[in-house]
């Protein structure tokens, strides 16, 4: 019984010994192979510094990019797409976002689009504009707001009324992109009287007749065109305004062929319709000398009207310079369509005008927004101290407090020659010092 016990004894105490040399590696192993680990992650996760933010800065590009003058809104985004792409969308360390406001050639539309661009994308600033219905409508947003808004193109003489009326409130619609009309329509007049006073045109009676789109832009410029033409010694036999979307003109024209109109003088900024105006015309049989202000604002101008545009009198800055050309070479070479350069061409000069006061923005607060932009713009811009000399179109961009919103106009700055189309070319025919043909009358 001794031995039974002794034997139990050693079998137990075998047991244990061979249990606690199993146990022992367990618990000094965990530690070795979990401790090291955590010792060595934790400095890397403590090393790691966040991203920085980038800045972002959105502006909105406003153009009809859809309805009836949608064809003018490809060239706007063609142009400023090829301005930002120069910088790489960026100005200091601001990553420069664009957001296309879309006008649809509609003063209601445009301003919920430009209501929506503020409070659900965040623009800070806005870029251009074509029609002046919409600029007079949209300059209650961007004064709402205080978003500046530069260089849009509603050319009407309401836009400058309602700036000087309230300037603290209007004057966030920054530095028109396009004098009022009759600015530019004494031009016209000016190129016709000479014509007459050399001998080139004897109109006999000097009976006109107005025509345009039923617009403030166009309304503006066929009443400044009426003032200048009475002061001039015509007589207004007729004033007639359309829809914007209009492209049935017959009974119009038969009309005018009755009234035995001498000067047909008019605008429309929807090629379509100018185009079928024009064709229509010479239908007709109207030997009428006929001004059609905007007909070449698109680069395919004659392959909408063919030999009818011949004899049509227009203003159209040209690509003058090897830059301006190389410009509008790479432009159709890159989008397909051929550029205006009263078009394409001053918005890329806007656009990259707006770069070079953003700039020089960022470099004097830096910061950009929308309070340092309207601060600039109204220290520096609208003094005249600031300008731009750069473009492709004009020899040099400049605003004054006498001028503003306007831009300074005449020989050296903003300034359109008169010319006449003569099959698929616009022949310059004033001022004289440009000129490289005569005016020619209609047989």
């Amino acid at each position: 019984m001794k031995f039974k016990t002794l034997a139990l004894l050693s079998v137990l105490t075998l047991l244990v010994t061979v249990a606690a040399q199993c146990a022992a590696p367990q618990a000094t192993e965990a530690p070795a192979t979990e401790a090291p680990a955590a010792a060595t992650e934790a400095p890397a996760a403590a090393t790691e510094a966040p991203a920085a933010e980038e800045k972002v800065f959105k502006l909105g590009v406003m153009g009809p990019f859809t309805g009836p003058s949608a064809r003018t809104g490809e060239e706007f985004q063609g142009a400023v797409k090829m301005a930002f792409e120069n910088i790489d969308y960026k100005i200091g360390d601001y990553k420069i976002e664009l957001v296309w406001i879309d006008s649809q050639s509609d003063p209601e539309k445009a301003t919920r689009a430009y209501e929506e661009a503020v409070v659900q994308d965040g623009i800070q600033a806005g870029l251009l504009n074509w029609h002046s219905s919409v600029a007079v409508a949209v300059m209650e947003v961007t004064a709402k707001h205080k978003i500046p808004h530069f260089f849009g193109m509603g050319a009407t003489e309401v836009v400058n009324e309602k700036f000087h009326s309230d300037p603290a409130k209007y004057s966030y619609w920054n530095f028109k992109g396009w004098p009022t009309p009759a600015k530019l329509s004494a031009n016209y007049v000016a190129a016709i009287e000479d014509a007459i006073a050399n001998g080139l045109w004897d109109p006999g009676e000097k009976r006109a007749a107005i025509y345009g789109e039923d617009t403030d832009w166009g309304r503006s410029f066929g009443g400044g065109f009426k003032a200048q033409l009475e002061d001039a010694g015509w007589t207004i036999v007729d004033e007639q305004y359309f829809p914007l979307d209009q492209t049935e003109f017959y009974p119009l024209l038969n009309k005018f062929k009755d009234e035995d109109v001498k000067l047909l003088a008019g605008t429309s900024t929807a090629p379509p319709s100018l185009s079928a105006f024009i064709k229509q015309a010479d239908e007709v049989g109207l030997k009428a000398l006929i001004v059609a202000d905007g007909l070449g604002w698109v680069g395919e101008w004659y392959d909408l009207t063919g030999s009818s545009s011949n004899y049509v009198v227009d203003q159209i800055p040209g690509w003058t310079t090897d830059e301006a050309r190389a410009f509008a070479d790479e432009f159709e070479a890159k989008w397909g369509i051929t550029p205006s350069a009263s078009t394409a061409g001053l918005c890329y000069d806007f656009a990259n005008f707006f770069i070079k006061i953003a700039q020089a923005t960022y470099d004097q607060y830096g910061e950009l927004s929308k309070d340092t932009l309207y601060k600039f713009g109204q220290e520096k811009v609208q003094t005249g101290e600031f300008t731009y000399t750069d473009g492709i179109v004009m020899a040099e961009y400049k605003y004054t407090p006498e001028t503003v919103p306007d831009p300074v106009i005449g020989k050296g700055y903003y300034t359109f020659p008169v010319l006449q189309y003569m099959d698929g070319e616009g022949l310059v025919i004033w001022p004289d010092e440009w000129k490289v043909a005569d005016l020619q009358i209609k047989p």
